[in-house]
């Protein structure tokens, strides 16, 4: 049965919405298309809507010990705004096509990990999480020479998911589809190679409660599993807008993993490391996490083993 009419416009709608916005962001100087974007995030917020109410609950659960009902919904507010920026530099950079180009808006520190890793021919996994211009850091990497295979969801539609593959492999990277090509994802490891993860969201893949903003988490477990099959080294990899407006991407220095001899609590321990790292980040930048996702929606009990 084919897609119901009224989505079939929506998202032939946003197909065009995002092309549209990638011709237009290369015909205004990068502060201007901060600017409008912000303005579209304060305009969005304006709106009643689910995703706002997600916003607000979400912010309210984290920091119920820490911040007062004022502050959550200016929090709120500035989450749309900071979104809305980040993805304008995520389109601005679909024409960036060298490294110099990047550095005028993008920082890279803690490289020599990643080097320091390949030198040793070790396969590397970076993890990282819905943060900041999250999307740009494989721009970022592929410029600088390392590209990765990238692991994520396919998108609903077929259009929209095409324009993301073909973004995410502009530099070398190789997407690949959640859930498919464990054996590649495996050998690529063993051999050197390197494979990002997202791994910050409550989604039907393999996963496990840990800690999160104080609260169980049903979270993805494949980077820990992965590192512990395969020896890689484990890197975080983090994004941010800064207040100079520039995106400071850090690789964090490597992990040491915890190795007890009991994988199924190894699994949990590395993955909770894994999770707090991501959550001291988002603390630090509270506004640039996608707070409308239901983090915590999977109840124990009900997660994928």
């Amino acid at each position: 049965m084919g897609r119901p009419l009224r989505k079939r416009i929506k998202y032939t709608a946003i197909y065009w919405g995002v092309l549209f916005m990638i011709f237009l962001s290369r015909l205004m100087p990068r502060t201007w298309w901060l600017s409008f974007f912000g303005f579209l995030g304060r305009i969005a917020y304006s709106f009643p809507s689910r995703f706002k109410d997600l916003v607000i609950y979400h912010l309210g659960l984290a920091y119920s010990k820490e911040k007062t009902t004022r502050e959550v919904l200016d929090l709120s507010k500035e989450v749309y705004i900071m979104l809305a920026k980040n993805a304008a530099d995520v389109l601005r950079s679909w024409s960036v096509r060298t490294r110099e180009q990047l550095e005028k808006f993008v920082v890279l520190e803690g490289k020599e990990y990643a080097e320091q890793a390949k030198a040793k021919g070790k396969g590397i996994i970076y993890f990282t999480g819905h943060i900041g211009a999250f999307e740009l850091m494989i721009t970022t990497m592929g410029l600088h020479g390392m590209p990765f295979m990238v692991i994520g969801t396919a998108l609903k539609d077929e259009r929209l998911n095409d324009i993301l593959v073909e973004f995410r492999a502009m530099h070398g990277s190789e997407p690949i589809e959640r859930g498919r090509e464990t054996f590649k994802l495996i050998k690529t490891l063993k051999s050197g190679g390197s494979v990002g993860m997202l791994i910050d969201q409550d989604t039907k893949v393999k996963s496990r409660f840990v800690n999160f903003f104080g609260m169980p988490a049903s979270t993805p477990v494949g980077a820990a599993v992965m590192a512990m099959k395969t020896g890689a080294t484990v890197i975080p990899a983090l994004i941010h807008m800064g207040e100079d407006k520039m995106q400071h991407m850090v690789l964090l220095p490597p992990l040491e993993l915890v190795n007890t001899g009991d994988e199924e609590k190894d699994m949990v321990a590395n993955t909770q490391i894994f999770t707090t790292i991501l959550e001291n980040h988002i603390r630090q930048h509270p506004a640039q996490w996608v707070w409308m996702h239901e983090r915590w929606k999977t109840r124990p009990g009900e997660e994928i083993q």
